[in-house]
């Protein structure tokens, strides 16, 4: 059964989150982050997590700061706050005796996995999956709507039919953001998956990634799948991926 979770964020609200607990013999725990304005329950967290559950590995997936069961403001984050926000999650899993051995994350999430990781975050290896090698990337969102926010401070951005927040101060991070640096300096087992069709984040990101990173790594293509891997099954080939990959950084059950 999955289990509901809570914990405070890097800035104060309490972030809201799920773990779906590791089906048969305990294989480990892992921490899954989401993309840039997607949620735990989105396809490709919600479907990933559960397969890799099924295969005994649990998995933690929470929602960032303002987005469904998480208190807060949208806007109040940022690259640096996603980043923070994913060290908390793997901290709140060593506080419930079930430490993460791995960390997984999609899309803006992918970047915020590696930056976490090399910034201290305490797991044994990390998965990247349609991931940008530049969180600025993610400008080319609401870049219609920079302007304004840089002259007025915010503005409303309307997105997936919610309305968020857009703060300069969020820009400004993103765009000060560095992934490169940290990348080189991970440390970890690192496995890049990418769609060679993907149109949202293109494939040349993976290739920069890659190339940045030291061995071990890995590449794997996700031939046919969406940037948000909504196809049938696409989600759970990457959570099969990410299961045979990591089965070598994996610590199995927690000891008493």
């Amino acid at each position: 059964m999955v289990e509901r979770v809570s914990f405070a964020s890097s800035v104060g609200p309490v972030l809201g989150g799920r773990i779906d607990p590791p089906q048969g013999e305990v294989r480990g725990w892992g921490v899954f982050v989401h993309g840039f304005t997607l949620g735990k329950d989105s396809p490709a967290a919600a479907r990933i997590c559960k397969q890799l559950a099924s295969e005994g590995i649990g998995m933690l997936r929470f929602d960032a700061l303002g987005l469904g069961d998480s208190e807060g403001d949208w806007g109040d984050g940022s690259f640096t706050v996603k980043v923070a926000d994913t060290r908390r999650a793997i901290e709140h899993m060593a506080e419930r005796g079930t430490p993460a051995d791995l960390v997984v994350g999609h899309s803006w999430g992918g970047a915020a996995a590696i930056a976490a990781t090399a910034d201290g975050a305490e797991v044994r290896a990390v998965a990247s999956v349609g991931a940008p090698a530049d969180p600025s990337h993610a400008e080319h969102q609401y870049d219609a709507l920079v302007d304004r926010v840089m002259a007025e401070g915010h503005t409303e951005w309307l997105v997936g039919g919610r309305a968020l927040t857009l703060k300069r101060a969020f820009v400004e991070d993103v765009r000060a953001a560095d992934l490169e640096g940290r990348i080189g300096a991970l440390g970890r087992p690192l496995l890049v998956m990418h769609s060679p069709t993907d149109d949202t984040v293109g494939i040349a990101n993976a290739s920069e990634i890659f190339n940045q990173a030291r061995h071990p790594r890995s590449f794997v293509s996700l031939e046919g799948a969406d940037h948000l891997l909504t196809a049938p099954g696409q989600a759970q080939r990457a959570g099969r991926i990410v299961s045979a990959w990591a089965d070598p950084y994996l610590t199995g059950p927690a000891s008493d």
